[in-house]
């Protein structure tokens, strides 16, 4: 799908767009009708400038037994590259997406599954506690 107006030009004119991505250790759930569809302690928290935070699961994470491909839907993003996206398995409604090919600038994208969160409810849980780290460093005298 094209815009009629010209392809944007993402980074090349917009250079200090900011898609910032954190990793997280918190436990984040995605469900549906009550349906666990993934579960992660690994996931990537994506702050695009001018949107709202988006959570990305690793692929691994996620059951796609419960979703189906929607391989003629497709979609591009001049700051992430070109989308594919999934239905819930028997629907018709796209209810996640995802980069295969990321931009270079989000490459950490790549192999996670994003979902709509006005469909599916993405919920945040504690991080494990890790125990503080002493290095063995000396000190010079």
């Amino acid at each position: 799908m094209s815009d009629p107006v010209g392809e944007h030009p993402g980074y090349s004119v917009y250079f200090d767009y900011r898609v910032d991505i954190l990793r997280r250790r918190n436990r984040v759930t995605a469900t549906l009708d009550g349906r666990q569809l993934a579960q992660s302690e690994q996931c990537l928290l994506v702050d695009e400038q001018d949107h709202g935070l988006v959570f990305y699961f690793p692929r691994a994470h996620v059951d796609f037994s419960a979703l189906k491909a929607m391989p003629d839907h497709h979609t591009r993003c001049p700051w992430k590259g070109e989308a594919s996206y999934w239905s819930l398995a028997g629907g018709e409604e796209s209810i996640a997406w995802a980069y295969e090919e990321p931009l270079p600038q989000v490459a950490q994208i790549r192999d996670h599954i994003a979902f709509y969160q006005n469909i599916v409810t993405v919920s945040l849980g504690v991080a494990k506690w890790l125990p503080r780290w002493n290095s063995q460093i000396t000190k010079k005298a």
